[in-house]
């Protein structure tokens, strides 16, 4: 039997500790900002300032009616051009996607493989390196400061993403399902969407709920394409709430509030499939 060395001995006896004391120290990292948010949402405005940690006492909603009750509606304008941003461009990239991962995974040709290729360099480029090109481009025919020429940014830049998920996945289902269907008669278009998508139902989780989160959060895309005059969204609604000399706090943090709650709800919705998603196909060649 092999005997451990004191040294080895004593660090085996210190594991135990050490861990949940790590894990203790990062869960406090990522919970004080949580916190903080949290309780200045239902604070008085002065007090946030002077007192930014301290409990909220007495509670307080006059932050949250202030930013629904805003004359110039900036909440509800930001909220209904964020779902109308979000939910289009969300929709257009999962079907997109879904029919693009499946051809390029079924077909097995080679230069289907360079595709796959290209599609995954496109994940290394950060949306601000292409962002003056693309804003010459959507100048050009007259899509700038229009939604229509957000959603076709989003799609352009999150496609591959949304391919490279679908076609992990797309390699665990058999491909028998397809050819038992097409020996019955039915057609590409038709084994697509009643054999092979009712069965993506995890992937297609995944793909809403990052590419949800993502164009949701999205701060410089919508301000440089959309036009600070032209519309808003949620993210640029709170840089414009804040003055040039002074702001309320406390309008802040509600708007941040609610701005939050439809990304955390269709997170709730979709997150049995969530983890599925991810690691479907990953043990498929």
């Amino acid at each position: 039997m092999t005997r451990l060395s004191p040294a080895a001995a004593m660090r085996g006896e210190r594991a135990p500790w050490v861990r949940p004391l790590v894990a203790l120290a990062i869960g406090t990292v990522f919970f004080v900002p949580l916190y903080v948010a949290c309780v200045n949402v239902i604070k008085d405005g002065p007090l946030i300032a002077k007192e930014p940690a301290s409990l909220p006492l007495p509670p307080t909603l006059d932050n949250i009616q202030a930013v629904l009750s805003r004359p110039d509606r900036l909440f509800w304008v930001s909220l209904t051009n964020s779902l109308v941003v979000t939910g289009l461009s969300v929709v257009i990239l999962t079907l997109l996607s879904a029919m693009l991962g499946h051809y390029l995974v079924r077909s097995g040709s080679r230069w289907s493989r360079v595709v796959m290729l290209l599609l995954l360099c496109g994940l290394m480029i950060p949306p601000q390196v292409i962002l003056l090109p693309i804003t010459r481009v959507l100048s050009t025919f007259h899509l700038m400061t229009t939604v229509q020429g957000l959603v076709l940014f989003n799609v352009g830049y999150y496609v591959p993403f949304g391919v490279f998920v679908f076609s992990g996945f797309m390699r665990s289902i058999p491909v028998e399902l397809e050819e038992a269907a097409a020996i019955d008669g039915a057609g590409r278009w038709r084994i697509f969407w009643q054999v092979v998508f009712p069965l993506l139902r995890p992937a297609t989780a995944s793909v809403l709920i990052f590419l949800g989160v993502w164009i949701w959060n999205d701060f410089l895309n919508p301000l440089i394409i959309l036009g600070p005059g032209q519309g808003t969204t949620v993210t640029t609604g709170v840089y414009r709430s804040i003055g040039q000399y002074q702001a309320d706090f406390g309008s802040v943090f509600a708007m941040m509030f609610l701005a939050t709650l439809p990304v955390l709800i269709l997170y709730l919705l979709l997150q049995r499939h969530f983890v599925k998603g991810l690691t479907g196909g990953a043990t498929k060649g």
